[in-house]
């Protein structure tokens, strides 16, 4: 069967301009397959998306820096990323996909290539990638090498990884607002309890993902989910496009991607921030 494109080769125009600076701090890269091929296993296939795309992608919509994030169809095998990073001269960074046995010394070697992070997938059918235990243990490893943990979860898992996560011994970023159910609004019980756990300073949210917790065309719901998460927290809040958009139920285009920032942070300095300082301060971008 030939992979599917999740992604739309021809966005439109954004008709916002972004800050010089502006981050991109959630996409992934897929292949070229040849060169990198997906890992046995793999839940999906996806088409090739690869750096040069997403480069092009960038220059479209005015994003100047970015957050490549490894993806499960290629494993642990973060080579896809790391290519990326380099080609990218400074300006492109990565989070990888790791075993918790990984040894001290790649870590050392990631951290030092430009990974800033590492990812865990959890979901409730997968009892082999729910040792959320494990992985708070394994934060005091990332500790030395200034790395990060990223969770990406499905809806309504926050209230069971909430506690054990608040024991990280690093900064815990949060994928695409917890996946809540935006039309069920700010009362919804995955909202409160994720509203609840960014009041700890350890945590972090990528309002990334509009378009995957909204029901709506124009995913206003999850533009207001993002827009209250913006105004409460706005030092610890990161975007991203999610660019090629896996496992999505549409393709979005990426151009009102970046359009739906003007109701998310409806005013020019949320939007730097959030876009510029935050990513900066956070990723160390410019080797900070």
């Amino acid at each position: 069967m030939q992979p599917t494109l999740t992604y739309n080769p021809h966005s439109s125009a954004p008709q916002l301009r972004l800050p010089p600076g502006a981050c991109d701090a959630h996409v992934h890269v897929f292949g070229p397959a040849a060169r990198f091929p997906f890992a046995e296993g793999r839940s999906f296939t996806p088409a090739d998306a690869p750096k040069e795309t997403l480069f092009a992608l960038h220059r479209h919509l005015g994003i100047e820096r970015c957050v490549i994030v490894q993806s499960l169809c290629h494993g642990y095998d973060n080579r896809v990323v790391e290519d990326a990073i380099v080609a990218g001269g400074g300006n492109y960074l990565g989070v990888a996909l790791l075993p918790l046995g990984v040894a001290d010394e790649e870590l050392a070697r990631l951290a030092s290539v430009g990974f800033r992070g590492v990812r865990f997938n959890f979901a409730r059918n997968s009892a082999a990638d729910f040792d959320v235990e494990g992985v708070v243990a394994f934060s005091r490893r990332l500790e030395p090498f200034g790395m990060h943990l990223q969770v990406h979860f499905e809806r309504g898992l926050i209230h069971e990884l909430a506690s054990p996560l608040a024991r990280s011994a690093v900064p815990v970023v949060v994928d695409h607002m917890a996946r809540v159910d935006a039309s069920a609004g700010t009362t919804d019980p995955d909202f409160v309890a994720l509203h609840a756990l960014m009041q700890n300073p350890l945590f972090r949210v990528k309002v990334s993902g509009v378009d995957r917790i909204s029901r709506a065309t124009d995913y206003a719901d999850g533009a207001a989910i993002a827009q209250r998460l913006v105004r409460e927290f706005p030092e610890r809040c990161l975007w991203g496009t999610d660019w090629p958009h896996p496992l999505h139920d549409h393709v979005p285009d990426d151009g009102a991607l970046v359009d739906a920032l003007l109701r998310i942070a409806p005013d020019p300095d949320e939007r730097e921030r959030l876009l510029v300082g935050n990513p900066r301060d956070f990723y160390r971008f410019d080797g900070l």
